[in-house]
């Protein structure tokens, strides 16, 4: 399965993003085998607004079943909902601990983004 994790650095045990329109960089990862690709959001970090609608996009683009990150507004939270991607919010630690939290069965899917803070 290929899942999105927003990443502060480009590889696996970078520190996960909490933010999830704005993060740095979103890792496409293979759960079974760890394999990923970088998605540079760079264009997206200092977007004035619709950085999370233009960033799921991207991440729906790469086929993946599930994003995990730390807070997914509401209008990003549609999008991917809209594209059948599964969104885990309040996810802390590194890209590699996200991907053993998930593969363990260990996080719990949201049924509606975030909007008690604001990245």
């Amino acid at each position: 399965m290929k899942i999105a994790i927003t990443s502060k650095g480009t590889d696996l045990d970078s520190e996960v993003d909490p933010r999830f329109g704005r993060a740095a960089y979103i890792l496409i990862v293979d759960t079974v085998s760890l394999a990923f690709e970088i998605l540079d959001n760079s264009e997206n970090v200092n977007a004035f607004k619709g950085a999370g609608i233009q960033t799921a996009a991207m991440v729906s683009n790469k086929g993946v079943e599930a994003l995990l990150t730390g807070f997914c507004g509401p209008n990003a939270f549609k999008t991917l909902n809209a594209a059948g991607v599964k969104v885990v919010n309040d996810i802390s630690g590194t890209v590699r601990q996200a991907v053993e939290s998930f593969n363990g069965g260990k996080i719990s899917f949201a049924d509606a983004a975030n909007i008690d803070g604001h990245w």
